[in-house]
């Protein structure tokens, strides 16, 4: 029988009812040579057919490949614990997970994850994620506008070009003026971005480790950019903070970052979370959910959504923002993915992935034609020139079982021969030797 909820008699009434015939009459207007032929749909199977039949086609999937891409998206360690837990029925609630009389778990998981992330980026607020980076990024940007009145954006050119796109799609029907600084080879040009910074600029926005993996010190353009009250945005890397100068140190006005590699897996493109945290001056501009820890009558703890300046809530002019939602499941993924590896797990693993990328670094550069593209500090990721273009050398390192890394070219001009290069806690030297292995062949 199949799967349709209609007799034929309601299909009938409901055709009367739009004063057509026939269910041909109806979808009329599509092209007939756009409609399907036919579905195509195969015989029903067993259960245990359609499991093996799954199970073939996964197998033409390539696993096992050593993978040195970074770009923003990391492969570190997760626990099995971390599935385990979130796996757990409670959590997989089907809609408003934060009704503050049913869910004191979620609530209370939430506040646990905000102040994480405060620790973790040394700042004073959090909310409760937003969809990804670049959506954070917009976000922060929309805060600085609405608390300066200005509408000029500076823009690292380091800055995940990603994020630059994105925001860009985000901001194009606004009145909104992004300059953007070019990269020196690679390094922030601190100096350049400074000197853009003027009476007109609502923020600042740079990114540590940057896009090519370089790490900096922005303590001299946030000061830059508070002579001048506007704000300093910077997106971080989540594990690589647990070792780094502290965004809050710098003098950051709000911090940024995309939280997948706290242990959220790589899935084909997601799902993503964005983190967002700001100072105590700036949390009334925070957007989206903030949940806060409080105190009923009796002295009992309890915790409620509090600053939530959404459209849900109150006037769509008035909110600080139209996102609605979190990435609830995310950041409880997140959270419980920092409270099995602590301060000391985290930090553990940000110093395993840039130990394996130094002794990349030398095995790479070994390799004749291949240098570093510029000889500023990184963090778990680098960046190097070859003698021909590095979208070939991927794709022949490719046939090898290697993903290389990221060919810079793609999104800088001038740099089709510059790869970018990570490495995190899950690779090997092993792998590494495989890739200088294969360079040197490609080469």
């Amino acid at each position: 029988m199949p799967y349709i909820p209609h007799t034929p008699d309601q299909v009938r009434r409901m055709l009367d009812v739009v004063g057509v015939d026939s269910m041909s009459a109806l979808f009329a207007d599509i092209p007939a040579s756009m409609r399907p032929k036919s579905f195509d749909l195969p015989e029903g199977l067993s259960e245990d057919a359609v499991l093996t039949r799954l199970s073939e086609i996964a197998a033409m999937n390539e696993t096992g490949k050593a993978s040195f891409l970074g770009a923003g998206f990391y492969d570190h360690f997760q626990p099995r614990a971390v599935r385990a837990l979130i796996s757990r029925s409670e959590f997989y609630t089907a809609y408003t997970p934060y009704q503050a009389e049913a869910s004191q778990g979620t609530l209370q998981a939430i506040f646990e994850f905000q102040t994480a992330v405060c620790r973790l980026f040394d700042m004073d607020c959090a909310n409760a994620s937003v969809y990804d980076g670049g959506t954070a990024i917009f976000e922060a940007c929309m805060m600085a506008v609405r608390k300066t009145r200005r509408t000029k954006i500076v823009m690292d050119e380091a800055l995940s070009p990603i994020y630059r796109r994105m925001l860009s799609t985000m901001t194009l029907s606004l009145d909104i003026e992004t300059v953007i600084v070019p990269h020196a080879s690679g390094a922030s040009d601190k100096a350049a971005i400074s000197a853009a910074i003027d009476k007109d600029t609502a923020a600042v926005v740079v990114q540590n480790p940057n896009f090519f993996g370089v790490v900096d010190d922005f303590s001299d353009v946030a000061a830059t950019a508070r002579e001048h009250k506007a704000l300093t945005i910077m997106s971080a890397y989540p594990v690589l903070a647990s070792v780094l100068k502290s965004p809050g140190s710098m003098g950051a006005d709000i911090v940024v970052g995309e939280g997948q590699s706290l242990g959220l897996p790589l899935s084909f493109g997601g799902p993503y979370l964005g983190i967002m945290t700001c100072t105590k001056e700036m949390v009334r501009q925070l957007p989206g959910r903030i949940a806060g820890r409080t105190e009923d009558k009796e002295g009992r703890t309890g915790y409620v959504l509090t600053l939530q300046a959404r459209e849900q809530h109150i006037r769509r002019a008035k909110a600080t923002s139209n996102i609605c939602s979190n990435q609830a499941l995310c950041a409880l993924m997140a959270h419980i993915q920092m409270c099995l590896l602590g301060p000391e797990g985290l930090r553990r693993q940000a110093v395993l992935s840039m130990e394996l990328a130094r002794y990349a670094q030398a095995r790479l550069t070994a390799v004749r034609g291949v240098d570093l593209l510029n000889d500023a500090p990184y963090g778990n990721e680098f960046a190097i020139t070859l003698p021909r273009p590095a979208d070939e050398v991927v794709a022949a390192l490719a046939e090898q079982g290697v993903a290389a890394g990221f060919p810079l070219g793609r999104y800088y001009e001038g740099l089709d021969n510059a790869l970018l290069v990570a490495t995190t806690d899950k690779n090997t030297p092993e792998q590494v030797d495989r890739l200088a292995a294969g360079l040197k062949d490609a080469l």
